[in-house]
């Protein structure tokens, strides 16, 4: 069996030419990333940033390709994933530090430690897409272009305006009211956000009685093309009425744990084994990791996104758009193109001043980047043809 001794983990999985890098003293955290056309220096940089339940691995696909297009290719294990070390995994811990504006922070010290001024794109998937977005919103002359995947970017949130003299309005955030709204539902319900930000979540998670390997194995199928019943559309409004219509994998029952919820989905031996975008050794790298150190890390972030101190310190970002050239690629079958009602279109109207197209690619859910990367390889490399 072949074996890349290059690596840290996925070493039977990551092709030669692919290999583990490590970058102390970034923002507190010892930053382990996979790499690919590092062996040329003074190549553009390219830098892929995962979502959850993800980590620098579901890169796998992509970071040769690019790097045979002619960059360097990073990929970072993000706070609180994979082997980056530094960060906080108790519950009642340094919470903050996984909040937005921190994760920018990250990224840009980890871009000035590989010895790049400037990278030709940040790519985000899924959490990740709002990272590379405020990347490419708060320091544009480091992060030149912007590739969102899976998670349109809706916009800063709003500073109130021309309200001096004037009643003040109800400032209970729309997710509260939501959430209440869901779980006085006929069928009760809850938010996954809402979910993923409980401390229950991570036990949960970890230690589910399907076990962790078949856990992510219908977490995946479910949110994939391969769910025959993914098929999304607009929704019109940020209200229980219209939230509901997602499926459970958003928008729980109440009374369910995530792995509850996903278990139904588990998909028959027959399916698993022609699953090519996701075999048994590559679904193995995600549990071994997470094994290793539990959900709590990526949970974190949704804490972050669900507290109104954190949401509120960006702010000061208030009235900016995304300036630089920017895409969005997404699956016909994902969801999280419309979970937040209107982000979609907010991004194409004005929230990315600069966007260069949309695809929305066939036989893909969420996992877009693994279910089609012959496909998002192409229009990664198109855009960066054109923008780099």
């Amino acid at each position: 069996m072949f074996t890349n001794k290059d690596v840290a983990y996925g070493n039977t999985t990551l092709p030669k030419g692919v290999r583990s890098g490590y970058a102390e003293n970034i923002n507190g955290l010892t930053v382990h990333f996979l790499e690919a056309g590092f062996e040329e220096k003074g190549r553009p940089c390219v830098l892929l940033l995962h979502g959850f339940p993800e980590m620098a691995y579901c890169w796998r696909k992509q970071l040769l390709p690019l790097a045979n297009a002619g960059f360097h290719v990073v990929a970072p294990d993000q706070r609180g994933y994979g082997r980056t070390t530094g960060w906080d995994a108790d519950y009642d811990g340094d919470v903050g530090s996984f909040r937005l504006y921190n994760l920018v922070k990250d990224t840009l010290a980890l871009v000035f430690a590989l010895g790049h001024r400037s990278v030709a794109a940040v790519v985000g998937h899924d959490f990740g897409s709002p990272v590379a977005a405020y990347c490419s919103l708060i320091r544009p002359d480091v992060f030149r272009s912007l590739v969102l995947l899976s998670s349109p970017f809706a916009g800063v949130p709003s500073q109130p305006f021309d309200t001096a003299g004037k009643l003040p309005t109800n400032t209970l955030s729309r997710k509260t009211d939501v959430y209440a709204d869901l779980a006085r539902l006929e069928v009760p319900r809850k938010h996954y956000q809402h979910y993923y930000s409980s401390p229950q979540a991570n036990v949960d998670m970890l230690n589910c009685r399907q076990g962790l390997k078949d856990f992510f194995r219908a977490y995946f199928h479910f949110k994939s093309a391969d769910w025959l019943e993914n098929k999304p559309y607009p929704l019109t409004s940020w209200s229980a009425a219209e939230l509901e219509k997602l499926p459970r994998y958003y928008v729980m029952d109440l009374d369910k744990t995530m792995p509850e919820t996903v278990a139904p989905a588990m998909p028959s031996p027959s399916t698993i084994q022609d699953c090519g975008w996701l075999d048994d050794s590559e679904l193995g790298v995600y549990c071994q990791e997470y094994e290793r150190n539990g959900f709590q890390g990526g949970l974190q972030w949704y804490r972050c996104s669900n507290n109104p101190q954190y949401v509120s310190d960006l702010k000061v970002f208030s009235g900016r758009t995304i300036d630089v050239p920017s895409y969005y690629i997404g699956g016909a079958a994902d969801w999280g193109t419309h979970q937040a009602p209107g982000a979609f279109e907010s991004m194409q109207a004005s929230s990315c001043t600069q966007i260069m197209g949309v695809s929305i690619v066939a036989g893909a859910g969420h996992w877009v980047q693994q279910e089609q990367p012959t496909i998002t390889n192409s229009l990664l490399i198109n855009f960066l043809g054109q923008n780099s």
